[in-house]
């Protein structure tokens, strides 16, 4: 299953992030980018997170005012089944590639993308397929908007 990349996105800080035309993805997550809470955020095992446009757009027409970047997610990817994006899953995103270590919990940061503040709207446990993922970078690349997103073998060495 192949996808693209839609939207990069960085910031110092917080949410939301903020798109830019490429980045390099290191062992430690996009090069210009940082988390206000590391205990939370960022690492090895939390170094990108990854969400669906098609999904931000589902949340859209809910009437959630959500939009690409604003929930901290560092790769908006269009075109991939978001459900079948899980735990143990690899991607290969331009010349990078990534494996899903866990779904994201929802902070209240997020509550501002979501009609009454109702951020556990995007919670995996409570709505299945609609969370953002967390993962680690198997091989460190650089990514610009466009590139393809494909599903690799889990075989696949870097």
């Amino acid at each position: 299953m192949a996808g693209r990349i839609h939207q990069i996105n960085v910031s110092p800080g917080g949410v939301p992030k903020l798109p830019v035309p490429s980045a390099f993805i290191g062992a430690d997550g996009l090069d210009g980018d940082a988390h206000n809470d590391t205990r939370y955020h960022g690492g090895p095992e939390r170094a990108v997170c990854l969400y669906s446009l098609e999904v931000i757009e589902a949340l859209q027409a809910e009437g959630h005012p959500i939009h690409p970047g604003s929930a901290g997610e560092n790769l908006t990817i269009a075109g991939i089944e978001w459900s079948t994006v899980v735990p143990g899953t690899r991607l290969r995103a331009g010349e990078a590639l990534l494996e899903v270590t866990s779904f994201t919990t929802p902070c209240n940061k997020n509550a501002q993308w979501f009609i009454g503040g109702d951020f556990m709207r995007m919670h995996h446990g409570r709505h299945p397929g609609w969370s953002r993922v967390y993962a680690r970078v198997l091989a460190e690349g650089r990514v610009d908007v466009g590139d393809p997103v494909e599903l690799t073998a889990t075989e696949e060495v870097p």
